[in-house]
């Protein structure tokens, strides 16, 4: 890896547009200012503003870890919250509690979501909402989702769903009922700050702490075939 391909990610085709007029506006401001210098501060800040939506927009490439069995993170960010709770209802995965993992994703974080677990997807479920800030617990039941249910072979199945939160307005999905997607495999995009949450299987326990920071389809977050207890952690 040089240099500069440290600091220069590839970007989705989600953002191009975004980026195209931001950069038409800067443009604009910039002719402005050629008659009016006073507008001069404000295309440099246009600049910073296009560079920020490029990054927004990055969609690096991730080493997902390869042996049968692990779930990884589909999501940048913070994992916010880790309960029980009912998978939404609209995936028809039952009433019983799983254990919930929610990455939260700030603005800054990359926004390509990847896929937990690999498998087939057997239902894909859209649902319309409000748009509170993705960290909080009401989050998951009142904002606008959608959400995937993850078919293993062995036949259980994991529930992933991306919720918009108070500056997202725009959830994407890639894929569609039936798709085949591998462990770490991109699904979807949440546009602006938003959260994921994933529903582990029965009996599967988390291997990741409260404020720790996930990296997508890399960060481990539990392991179905391990027996290892709860992990703790201490903040430093």
């Amino acid at each position: 890896m040089n240099m500069l391909s440290t600091f220069i990610k590839p970007m989705h085709k989600e953002g191009r547009r975004f980026v195209a007029i931001a950069a038409a506006i800067t443009l604009g401001f910039f002719l402005l200012a050629a008659w009016l210098p006073l507008l001069a501060p404000l295309a440099w800040i246009m600049v910073g503003i296009t560079i920020w939506v490029y990054y927004f927009f990055r969609d690096p490439k991730r080493y997902t870890p390869t042996r049968e069995g692990l779930i990884v993170s589909p999501a940048d960010g913070i994992i916010s919250l880790i309960e029980p709770a009912v998978p939404p209802k609209e995936l028809g995965m039952g009433p019983e509690p799983r254990t919930r993992v929610s990455v939260f994703m700030n603005v800054f974080n990359c926004h390509v979501n990847r896929a937990p677990i690999g498998g087939k997807i057997i239902s894909i479920a859209y649902r319309p909402g409000k748009f509170f800030n993705a960290s909080l617990d009401k989050a998951s039941v009142d904002n606008e989702r959608n959400s995937l249910c993850i078919e293993m072979e062995d036949g259980r199945q994991i529930a992933v769903v991306q919720i918009a939160g108070l500056v997202a307005r725009r959830i994407v999905c890639f894929s569609q009922n039936g798709d085949s997607i591998k462990t770490g495999g991109r699904f979807g995009l949440i546009r602006f700050g938003s959260r994921l949450d994933t529903y582990l299987p029965d009996g599967v326990q988390p291997m990741v702490s409260l404020g720790q920071t996930m990296v997508a389809g890399e960060t481990v977050l539990a392991d179905i075939y391990g027996e290892e207890a709860v992990r703790l952690a201490r903040e430093d």
